[in-house]
Order: structure tokens, then C-alpha cells, then sequence
């Protein structure tokens, strides 16, 4: 009787109750999710220039061919739950970084690294699930070339006072193919990439370019997120 009473005092006191949300499932986001693959077409993306990207989409995935450049959302996000599915090509003929090598960018700027890890050893940040730069993954949780896998990632936009000077530093938890791999990770800002609080898009990076540059096509799908 005393904890019904306990329990009935307490209710009474926090009457408002969590939003509700489905969580969605297999290629299905969550209600709240902003979907920014439509699985039909290149709406909603551009190049880093603005122009239209030449990426191809058919059956609900978007594949990118060596040279369509980097591509990111129009629409942009502070702190934010993100999702993204992938497919690393099979490159056997290369090694290390020259493999199946993309990457994805938070606010266009903060680099979670896409490569063919399986069996590929390569210098630790620069592995699949790596913070590009600054941190190694937990562990190598990668999937052989050719199967789709996927990223998690909560990440917690830099805090600005009112003269938008940093205050906090942004932060990354990542989960890949559901194991995690970062670990509410600080993100040390680049002046040259910017340094402040706007909102930003999401980046997908072509890794081409430069000599002996392989011809790689990175295929994706299933890209949303959620504000926080």
C-alpha cells in the first residue's frame, strides 16, 4: 500500500509523459526522423559548389562513381541522431587507403571515416570507424567488402556564448554495424574548417582526385536523422 501511495504521489507530480515515437524498423526510420535519401532521387542534395550531383539512384540506393565530387544536404542540423547504411566496393588489387575509401562528414567538416577495413590494415584513425584525424575505433567491427553496413552516431553539436565564441566542444558516439566504436569522443575544430556553432550538412566524400586515385563506387541508402 505505502509504495502504491509512493508511486501515485510521484505520477502526480511528473504528469507529462515522454513523446511518443515508433522507432520504425528494417529500412524504415523512426516517425520523427528527417529522411534525406528519398531512395528515388538526388532531391535535397548538391555538390560542394551547388550544383546537381552525378550520383545514380536505382531501387532505393544512391551509388557514387570516382569524380561527382563531394555531396551533402541542403538542409542542415545541429545536434542530431544519425543513420546511414553503406556498401564498400570489393578492391583486392589495392591496399590500405586506396581501397573502397569514403567518408562521412558531420556539418561538413567533422570526418567519420568509410573504408574497406576487412583485413586491410591501415594507420588507426584512418580505419573504418574512425574519427578522421584524431581518433581510432574501439574496435574493428567492419564487414567484408560487397555487404551493406551501417553507422549509428549521436552527435552533440558545439555550445557558443552570445559573442560565438565555443563554450563546449562537439561530441561523437558512434555505433557500427551496431558495435560501438566511438565513445562520446570530444571533436577537436579546425580553424580552417570553421570554428562556431551554425548548423551544418551532412557530407559524403568522393576519395579521388589525386594520383593513382582508384575508380571506386560507393553505394549508400537509408540516410535520416533525428534532432536532438
Amino acid at each position: 500500500m505505502l509504495r502504491t501511495l509512493i508511486a501515485m504521489a510521484l505520477f502526480a507530480d511528473d504528469a507529462v509523459q515522454p513523446r511518443v515515437v515508433d522507432p520504425g524498423g528494417a529500412r524504415k526510420p523512426a516517425s520523427d526522423a528527417v529522411m534525406v535519401f528519398n531512395g528515388k532521387s538526388m532531391e535535397g542534395w548538391v555538390t560542394v559548389a551547388g550544383e546537381p550531383p552525378g550520383c545514380a539512384v536505382d531501387d532505393g540506393v544512391m551509388a557514387c562513381t570516382s569524380g561527382v565530387g563531394d555531396i551533402e544536404t541542403t538542409e542542415k542540423f545541429k545536434s542530431a541522431q544519425l543513420h546511414l547504411e553503406f556498401n564498400v566496393p570489393a578492391m583486392p588489387e589495392q591496399t590500405g587507403q586506396l581501397r573502397g575509401n569514403s567518408g562521412v562528414f558531420l556539418h561538413g567538416k567533422y570526418e567519420i571515416q568509410i573504408l574497406d577495413s576487412y583485413e586491410n590494415p591501415t594507420y588507426s584513425h584512418g580505419s573504418l570507424g574512425g574519427l578522421y584525424g584524431q581518433a581510432a575505433p574501439l574496435v574493428n567491427a567492419a564487414r567484408k567488402p560487397g555487404e551493406w553496413q551501417m553507422y549509428d552516431m549521436v552527435f552533440h553539436a558545439p555550445e557558443c556564448d552570445a559573442d560565438g565564441k565555443v563554450t563546449k566542444k562537439a561530441s561523437i558516439t558512434v555505433l557500427l554495424n551496431r558495435v560501438l566504436v566511438q565513445d562520446k569522443v570530444e571533436i577537436n575544430a579546425s580553424e580552417a574548417l570553421g570554428v562556431g556553432c551554425q548548423a551544418g550538412p551532412l557530407r559524403l566524400q568522393d576519395h579521388s582526385g589525386f594520383p593513382g586515385a582508384p575508380v571506386t563506387t560507393m553505394k549508400f541508402r537509408n540516410i535520416w536523422w533525428r534532432p536532438l
